[in-house]
């Protein structure tokens, strides 16, 4: 991918063009690990798919999404091959997608399991992935804030290691945060609260549980910010320049562990009901995605009402006068009432980043980066936890 140094270090990318074939190979490898993956769903389901999802999934429906997702694998990979100069994309994508066939493809065999009461949630990665691919690479094709931003800008796979490990570790970060909430929360005896809570209308207990988990989280997120021990993690999450819908799984694995502990405790102890966690799930999901999307689309006065690209790519900004911003998740009257909103109008922030601060490329260094002593020595940025 080609890019230039512009100003205030920032980085400008070329979008790649229709009719040069690398768009349809990529397309072409991303539909064929898609089908690689649900056929491994297939055939290990009691490992890598969620228990609770899977006993209400439309099996024919998911049958003909994985024959779609081998036939588009095929039918790009033609494509990419007849326009683009590197066949390799193409290969690639032909090997993964032939190998899911001689698995059994799309009519592959569920064969009877037992639950092992731990899982991989590859299922949710690959439907997640699908859906909000779906719909934001259009919406950000189509209706771009930043046209000359490329899909595929330099750091685009880092991104989807992170996507990756993101949705990966679900069940992970939701059973490490249960166990120790119902030791330490148990002797309360809440019984009374979990009753009332989850007596509560479906439609009020949702919207309830976004608002206290969208409170915790709000601590959580400020408080990286505050500290410069933790602001070394969260680091990671604002050295994204080119700000787009996959870049909010852009997080260190530390990051990630102690902002969902602070947002799934209050769902544990409250009690809210199994239907509205898995709810919260899915939209604390799209809510990350939308909120990231480099997309130009008006909400009128719902920006006032829930977190918006607009909204949240201030809290991105490399300006100084947005630090320490915008840190709701949700909902931004939080940061009005604790005093950090900030939406100019229909103004956007001209760059995003760490200002002139240099940050590791690369999944690796960067998870490795903030274990370092002060890895913002001989940096320009003198505090940097004032973010």
């Amino acid at each position: 991918m080609k890019y230039s140094k512009t100003k205030k270090n920032s980085t400008s990318y070329s979008r790649l063009k229709i009719g040069e074939g690398y768009i349809s190979g990529y397309l072409s490898i991303f539909f064929a690990l898609v089908s690689f993956g649900g056929v491994l769903c297939f055939l290990f389901p009691e490992v890598l798919t969620t228990p609770e999802y899977r006993q209400n999934y439309p099996v024919n429906i998911l049958r003909g999404i994985l024959l779609m997702c081998l036939l588009f694998s095929f039918l790009f990979a033609l494509v990419s091959l007849i326009l683009c100069k590197s066949k390799t994309p193409s290969l690639l994508a032909t090997i993964i997608s032939g190998i899911s066939i001689l698995m059994g493809g799309a009519t592959v065999e569920i064969k009877q399991f037992n639950d092992l009461g731990f899982h991989i949630s590859l299922d949710w990665l690959l439907l997640d992935l699908l859906v909000l691919g779906f719909i934001f690479i259009p919406l950000e094709l189509f209706f771009p804030k930043r046209a000359d931003q490329s899909k595929f800008h330099e750091e685009w796979k880092t991104d989807l290691i992170y996507f990756a490990f993101a949705h990966l570790l679900i069940q992970m970060t939701a059973v490490s945060v249960q166990a120790p909430a119902n030791y330490y929360f148990g002797s309360l005896h809440l019984d009374s609260l979990h009753r009332f809570v989850q007596a509560l209308p479906f439609l009020i207990e949702l919207p309830l549980a976004l608002l206290v988990t969208d409170l915790f989280q709000y601590t959580a997120h400020r408080t990286f910010h505050k500290m410069p021990l933790l602001w070394r993690f969260h680091a990671v999450h604002h050295s994204i320049k080119a700000v787009d819908w996959m870049a909010g799984s852009r997080l260190h694995i530390i990051d990630v562990l102690v902002t969902r502990a602070f947002s799934y405790l209050p769902l544990y102890v409250m009690g809210f009901s199994v239907e509205v966690f898995y709810a919260y799930v899915i939209i604390v999901s799209l809510q990350a995605v939308l909120a990231h999307a480099n997309t130009r689309i008006r909400f009128g006065f719902l920006k006032y009402l829930i977190v918006t690209p607009q909204y949240h790519h201030w809290h991105h900004s490399d300006n100084p006068s947005a630090y320490d911003k915008n840190f709701a998740i949700h909902f931004p009257f939080i940061d009005l009432l604790f005093g950090t909103y900030h939406l100019p109008g229909d103004q956007w922030p001209e760059s995003t980043g760490l200002a002139d601060t240099s940050f590791p490329k690369g999944y690796c260094k960067q998870f490795i980066f903030p274990f370092r002593k002060n890895p913002f020595y001989e940096q320009d940025m003198k505090d940097p936890s004032k973010r």
